[in-house]
């Protein structure tokens, strides 16, 4: 087969904004209830996505793959995968093993983010942070975390960062953005009315706005210049988003370890002066 078949879902989402409203259907779909095409037939399948036969060969073959049959037989392989990696948490459990469990689901979610990030994205989003005047970065709920912890790697190297987790300061902040200024939203869902808004107040500003999200059809990616992909599906058990909120930290630490890579003597400096300013802390 074409292409890596484990990631077949995946690589649907990566190529929505290449399809055509027919082929959107099929995805839409796909991603949803992939289990839905396994007992279908061509022809029945295309009736239910409301398309031809060709839109789902033209599909298929997007996707690397030869034509239908191959489809099915790639979605019916990544369910399975999915299936034995995800294997649930019993009350039964050990508390060692539910952590090895727990393990096991952040180091897929990890390897599913590899391959939905885009690396010109990520550049992009670098790039913007460093030039940028002022960063501000919105979170709420489980974001708000990883919203502080960006802007602390952030301060460390200098950046003029701060994060926010008020709804209401959150537009207060966005309404005095400008050019020079980059607004990163933070929420996984892609949905949160507060989050949304505030980017889009900043980009009317003109701010570059980036965000970091699961979804890719979001709310959230429309108000975006820069869009920034996890893979986390969470579970019951994970009502603290463990798996994704790794996989945003993952995402802020790399665009933190690109720039003191590529910013020299000056990134040096400001983490010598904040190491100074903060050796009197410990003992």
């Amino acid at each position: 087969m074409g292409t890596d078949m484990k990631s077949i879902l995946l690589n649907i989402r990566a190529k929505y904004h290449e399809m055509g409203p027919g082929e959107r259907r099929i995805a839409d779909l796909l991603t949803t209830s992939p289990d839905a095409i396994l007992p279908l037939s061509i022809g029945q399948f295309a009736q239910k996505a409301g398309c031809g036969n060709a839109t789902l060969v033209r599909f298929s073959k997007r996707l690397g793959l030869s034509g239908y049959q191959e489809l099915k037989i790639a979605i019916a392989q990544e369910i399975a995968s999915i299936s034995s990696e995800n294997e649930q948490i019993s009350p039964t459990d050990t508390c060692y093993a539910m952590f090895t469990k727990r393990l096991r689901d952040i180091q897929v979610s990890l390897q599913k983010t590899r391959l939905v990030l885009k690396p010109a994205a990520m550049d992009a989003a670098a790039h913007k942070i460093m030039a940028a005047r002022q960063i501000v970065i919105f979170g709420l709920g489980n974001s708000a975390s990883v919203a502080q912890d960006a802007q602390h790697k952030f301060l460390r190297i200098g950046l003029n960062a701060s994060a926010c987790s008020d709804n209401h300061l959150q537009l207060i902040i966005a309404s005095h953005l400008d050019k020079d200024c980059v607004a990163i939203g933070i929420s996984h869902s892609g949905k949160s009315t507060d989050i949304v808004e505030a980017l889009k107040l900043a980009r009317i500003n003109h701010a570059t706005t980036i965000c970091v999200t699961n979804y890719e059809t979001s709310p959230i990616t429309e108000v975006s210049d820069i869009c920034l992909f996890t893979q986390s599906e969470e579970t019951q058990h994970s009502i603290l988003a463990m798996s994704s909120r790794i996989a945003q930290l993952t995402i802020f630490d790399a665009i933190y370890t690109y720039i003191v890579a590529n910013t020299g003597n000056k990134t040096v400096e400001a983490i010598r002066n904040t190491e100074t300013a903060l050796k009197d802390k410990k003992l």
